[in-house]
């Protein structure tokens, strides 16, 4: 089968297409071939440094997220499966490929009305946006920052934001996504490449209620003191490398709650399989900005990492 290898930490350029053995489902397994392989930021930064919770050890097929149909069960698996379309982790390697094999209970079905496409998009970023939503305990009225608004976890949480009834201040880097979201009549929206972006802040919404932070950094701690006292901080990335460097005695004197949500494998089943229905019902739509074929998973890695990407970017296989 093509996959795409990663032999060594580095650039993109690491990642190379090539062949791989045909998996074979084992007892308790279904094989998955596989139409589209998501990408997370994540995925970028194990690339580059084997950071991450993946396995390490190389060479590998990497990947974590995958939509297709289940082709064929091992042992003791109901052959009712077959033909089946769903979307499944991989347990951290393997997705970048033609077919996957995985435990029978790790995939999840499509629900009926949902593009398969659509459903990979949602999968990890919208299980993501809803718990941290849910997290964050948004009210009517609040006054919510969202860091890379215009990011795959980003444009869907504005859209949970917005459900919720609260005041969306969307922030994203450069003018081209600062463009996009304000043609999204969203409330507020800046470029925090801008140096005076927290005074366009302040002087259009004073403080905020709750942040969304999924760039960590010194962007992190600038939206930290956007805070109105009694507020929340929710941390859920590091694309600016590094996570948010709040002190806990800072926010303890601003009465300021620090979250970073880590739900169980359970809790993330119940979150994936209802940021599907919410996407079949058309109550949260992913944007699907990029795709790339499966041989070019390097020019992939490359736009994410260069800020040139918005939305969700794909791997159509």
């Amino acid at each position: 089968m093509r996959a795409v290898w990663l032999r060594e930490f580095g650039g993109p350029e690491v990642l190379v297409p090539g062949s791989a053995p045909d998996p074979t489902p084992g007892p308790g397994q279904v094989l998955v071939d596989v139409a589209h392989a998501n990408i997370t930021f994540v995925e970028t930064m194990f690339r580059a440094t084997g950071f991450g919770p993946f396995a390490a050890d190389l060479p590998l097929i990497p990947g974590n997220g995958v939509g297709g149909t289940i082709a064929t069960v091992g042992p003791g698996v109901d052959p009712a499966l077959v033909g089946q379309l769903v979307v499944t982790g991989t347990g951290g390697t393997g997705g970048y490929a033609e077919r996957v094999v995985v435990d029978r209970d790790a995939p999840i079905p499509v629900p009926p009305g949902l593009s398969l496409d659509a459903a990979v998009a949602v999968m990890a970023d919208g299980r993501t946006a809803l718990m941290l939503a849910r997290a964050a305990e948004l009210r009517p009225g609040d006054r919510v920052l969202v860091e890379a608004a215009a990011g795959g976890v980003g444009s869907l949480l504005v859209q949970l934001v917005t459900r919720a009834g609260a005041t969306v201040v969307a922030a994203a880097g450069g003018p081209e996504k600062v463009v996009m979201l304000r043609a999204g009549m969203l409330d507020v929206v800046v470029d925090y490449r801008e140096p005076d972006w927290t005074d366009q802040v302040r002087a259009a919404v004073g403080a905020v209620d709750v942040v969304f932070d999924g760039v960590g950094g010194t962007l992190a701690r600038e939206a930290f003191d956007l805070l109105d006292r009694g507020s929340r901080m929710l941390s859920f990335g590091l694309a600016g490398g590094a996570w948010a460097d709040v002190p806990a005695d800072a926010a303890a004197a601003r009465d300021v709650t620090l979250l970073r949500p880590r739900p169980r494998p359970d809790e993330l089943r119940q979150l994936t399989e209802e940021a599907l229905a919410m996407a079949a019902a058309g109550r949260l739509r992913p944007l699907i900005a990029q795709r790339f074929p499966l041989e070019r998973a390097a020019d992939a890695h490359a736009a994410i990492e260069a800020r040139a990407t918005v939305g969700k970017t794909l791997l159509d296989v």
